[in-house]
């Protein structure tokens, strides 16, 4: 039997059968859905709105012949005083004479600078500080029970200092033996150390220092071939004494800002040491944080050597805790970039704050602004050797509940306040036997 003939298609079954031309029964192209992937890009950073101070053309140094040399003495009195400095040639001379000092260390390890590089002033200056180190071990602290605060031998050892600046000063100047000329070094020297009366330290001593060899090179003494040797041995060489008697006497942080500064007592390690780090291959600012990098780099790089140092002298573990500040700072996203921040500082915090900069002497190496105070106005004295300050004292506390203690001449960012030393506490601690134990925060 033959089989039955199939249906003949009906007319939805050949509808069915034809592809279909109608849109809306497409299928939907993805590339119309799903948005065009792009790569994610970095935000640009915020752009500070505070250029990085260049550095100034070295002005010509005087003739020595021509200077009435005389026992440098403070001049900014005023608000107005420190304005007038701030437009002056001297303050061109000092930016001159610090960047030019960083510049000359960009990518040099300390060991960069040999024995056979020191120039004949160099190593005196050396000898110097070895001497100065040497009257802090032949004059011991007085027990003191405890106490955190400084320690009044520390009048002993500056004045041992100055009956010995004399001859330090004659065998510096033995192609001038000028005692006016001595006496006009040998007073930043002797504020190099700290301050006799307050027992305390701060960036405003560090820059006597560097003030101290800019008189030596502004009397010809030092040229630039020696910038190099001034801070990766000199400058180095004075951070080792002055840790000493800070260690010693328990010097107060001059101005302290807590926490929230960059440093208790130095500021210049951070500056030449950020320019010793600009390229380096593989350093990078996180570097602060790696224990092992501060061992074994600490002694080549200023910086980190600084902060192996402070780290040491904390009874709090942690950068974030004791030291925010540098903690902020290693994120930076190179070296080049602390660098440029680091000159702000320079220029921001320590040349342009009052407090700081009106225990400033000024001489005929680096004098005074036409139109200054002259020594002895507003009822301050002539020099920095201020044993005792007369006057009223004034004591208020601000908007902010912080307790100021003001002399006559003191303004209102107040750098009067007595606070102990955080190394003391290490010292102290170390003296008990607790020197390892370092306290961590609960949640840390």
């Amino acid at each position: 039997m033959a089989p039955a003939p199939s249906a003949a298609p009906t007319e939805v079954d050949k509808t069915s059968a034809q592809p279909s031309s109608s849109p809306s029964l497409d299928l939907p192209s993805l590339k119309d859905r799903i948005p065009k992937l792009q790569p994610r890009r970095r935000k640009a950073e915020p752009a500070n709105p505070v250029p990085v101070p260049e550095t100034p053309a070295a002005p010509p140094r005087p003739d020595p012949a021509t200077l009435t040399f005389t026992v440098p003495s403070r001049r900014i009195l005023s608000p107005q005083d420190h304005q007038l400095f701030l437009s002056s040639p001297t303050y061109k001379l000092i930016l001159s004479f610090i960047f030019g000092l960083s510049e000359s260390v960009l990518d040099k390890p300390i060991s960069a600078v040999k024995d056979a590089d020191l120039s004949p002033t160099v190593k005196s200056i050396l000898a110097i500080l070895d001497e100065t180190e040497s009257l802090c071990l032949e004059s011991p602290p007085d027990d003191q029970g405890g106490s955190r605060f400084g320690n009044k031998t520390f009048r002993v050892f500056l004045d041992k200092v100055k009956q010995r600046s004399p001859s330090w000063h004659a065998t510096l100047l033995h192609n001038n033996p000028n005692p006016a000329a001595a006496a006009e070094l040998s007073a930043y020297l002797a504020q190099s150390f700290g301050n006799r009366s307050r027992i305390d330290y701060g960036s405003g001593h560090e820059l006597n220092f560097a003030m101290w060899l800019l008189c030596l090179h502004q009397l010809a003494l030092l040229e630039r071939a020696d910038f190099p040797a001034l801070v990766l041995r000199v400058f180095v060489r004075y951070l080792g004494v002055m840790r000493r008697v800070q260690s010693t006497y328990y010097l107060e942080p001059a101005g302290s800002h807590g926490v929230w500064g960059l440093d208790d007592y130095q500021f210049l390690p951070f500056l030449f040491g950020a320019s010793q780090l600009v390229h380096h291959p593989f350093l990078t600012p996180r570097a602060i944080h790696q224990e092992l990098a501060l061992e074994e780099f600490g002694a080549e790089f200023l910086y980190l050597g600084q902060v192996a140092f402070v780290n040491s002298t904390k009874t709090v573990k942690g950068l974030r805790w004791h030291s925010p500040m540098l903690d902020d700072i290693s994120s930076a996203k190179n070296w080049g970039k602390i660098e440029g921040g680091m000159r702000r500082m320079f220029v921001n915090e320590v040349l342009g704050k009052l407090p700081v900069m009106q225990h400033f002497l000024f001489g005929a190496l680096i004098p005074a602004a036409e139109g200054m105070s002259e020594p002895g106005e507003h009822g301050a004295k002539a020099g920095e050797d201020d044993e005792e300050e007369g006057g009223e004292v004034e004591v208020f506390d601000d908007k902010e509940g912080v307790r100021h203690v003001h002399q006559p001449t003191g303004w209102g960012d107040c750098c009067g306040i007595k606070v102990p030393s955080s190394l003391a506490a290490a010292e102290e601690m170390k003296k008990r036997g607790l020197g390892e134990q370092l306290r961590r925060i609960p949640f840390d």
